[in-house]
């Protein structure tokens, strides 16, 4: 697959002013720069792509300050999770517009900024937790499952909270309905009762010296906003949703399977001469993984070259050079590393090295995907040679310059000569007779590199042999 072409295509698909490369970026340069991300839907998986995204371009363009633009009715408590944890890695200034509303997971992403402001008649909080059925309304959670729920996400949000300076009895007032608010002697939240605040409400003044209550104000707009915190001539770079965001979502949930058809895929096409329709399907496959990396704000292009560097090496090992172990050995690490990195999550600034933790997710797609990869080979090499497809297949993967019959003249004319295995049959391996080399199968014994070999029929494209000697 052509690297040029791979990179077209996702710039058509993510238009570079979202990936941070715009002119009021490069305007920027000596002034103060502020980002806007916008939280204007559910907080659903498609979401975190679009967060990380902003936050890589923000920390790659050096903005002084990050803001979420918020409305939203909350969402997962899971992509909640993975929200706050890319919000973190962002070392600069942080706050919330709360637009219109920030119900439940909305409301704990706000937190999770060290400034919360809002417009006039906005809301923030009821962040109980509550039980999705599909296709039904939501349910509350029994008992138990509340109980354990709660802890975790008071846990979750007391970080949030105690890191940014926000009373942490308010945040946990959102959450629990079992705790009652009182502050200054007055009963702002009774039990029984899940907390939400208007911007009037969360911007009151209680004690001594006297504190709001949770937001910093309220702003008509993100100018008034940006005008508070200092930045009122500051370059404004707005990132943009797109539909990548759900196209990154769906292909990185079966990134294992585009592995897995990836892996057999090439592995049909070295079994068969010519090039056709499973490498264009196996090279397709590999393709939408790393695509699917790249518009979810994983990894760069580099690891693509990387990929094709590692192809190749292992191509001249299998094809132009065989038995030399060193290619084969360095193409399959290249090729292992670039999938493992095309699904880390590097952030500009990062140590090179990424963690264990990093590596965690990749690691197990990749351990599931050469489970069912080893799998399919298997089944593959056993079942496809004795169907009828096999021949049909061998005879288009060769674009019509070789016919099934010219094959089946050629295997016959190999009948009986004998050769040198150029490689140790475990039992498949290459042999070379004369000026030839093919890929050999015994009949199940182990045959040692070097030792000669005789040609007594064929399976499928492999030429079954039997040592001489």
């Amino acid at each position: 697959m052509n690297i040029r072409l791979v990179a077209l295509l996702v710039l058509a698909v993510v238009p570079t002013s979202d990936l941070g490369l715009s002119a009021d970026q490069s305007a920027a340069v000596g002034g103060k720069l502020v980002y806007v991300l916008p939280i204007r839907e559910d907080i659903m998986p498609p979401l975190v792509y679009l967060v990380r995204r902003g936050v890589k371009a923000a920390m790659d363009g050096k903005a002084d300050v990050l803001v979420l633009d918020m409305d939203t009715n909350g969402g997962r408590v899971d992509v909640t999770e993975d929200i706050i944890e890319i919000l973190n890695n962002f070392k600069g200034q942080t706050a919330t517009f709360v637009n219109r509303k920030a119900f439940s997971a909305g409301a704990f992403i706000s937190i999770a900024t060290q400034k919360i402001f809002m417009a006039p008649q906005s809301v923030i909080g009821a962040a109980a937790p509550i039980m999705l059925v599909p296709g039904g309304a939501p349910q509350d959670m029994p008992e138990t499952m509340q109980a354990k729920m709660n802890s975790a996400l008071r846990a979750l949000v007391r970080t949030s909270a105690e890191k940014n300076g926000y009373n942490i009895d308010v945040v946990e007032a959102m959450i629990d309905k079992s705790k009652e608010l009182k502050i200054d002697g007055k009963i702002l939240n009774e039990k029984g009762q899940i907390l939400t605040l208007t911007n009037t409400e969360a911007g009151r003044e209680y004690g001594d010296p006297p504190k709001r209550l949770l937001s910093s104000g309220t702003v008509e707009s993100l100018d008034e906003l940006l005008n508070n915190l200092g930045y009122a001539s500051a370059t404004r770079v707005e990132i943009q949703p797109t539909g990548a965001e759900q196209v990154a979502m769906w292909i990185n949930m079966i990134s294992p399977l585009l592995l897995i058809i990836g892996i057999a895929g090439i592995y049909i096409e070295f079994k068969t001469p010519g090039f056709g329709l499973p490498g264009i399907v196996g090279i397709a496959a590999f393709a939408l993984y790393f695509l699917g990396g790249y518009i979810a704000g994983l990894s760069g292009l580099e690891w693509i070259a990387v990929f094709v560097l590692g192809l190749a090496l292992l191509a001249l090992e299998l094809f132009a050079f065989p038995g030399t172990t060193a290619l084969g050995l360095i193409g399959t690490a290249l090729m292992l590393v670039a999938l493992v990195m095309a699904m880390v999550d590097v952030y500009p600034g990062m140590p090179p090295l990424p963690t264990f933790k990093m590596l965690e997710l990749p690691l197990r797609d990749l351990f599931i995907a050469f489970l069912g990869g080893a799998t399919t080979v298997v089944v593959l090499s056993r079942w496809l040679p004795k169907t009828s497809f096999y021949g049909k297949l061998v005879s288009r993967t060769v674009s019509g310059v070789t016919t099934e019959a010219k094959i089946g003249q050629q295997q016959m004319s190999r009948l009986g000569q004998v050769g040198v295995a150029i490689s140790v049959l475990r039992p498949g391996g290459k042999a070379q007779f004369g000026n030839e080399i093919l890929d050999v199968i015994s009949q199940g014994e182990l045959i040692e590199k070097g030792q000669r070999v005789k040609i007594v029929g064929y399976s499928g494209a492999e030429a079954v042999v039997e040592g001489e000697g």
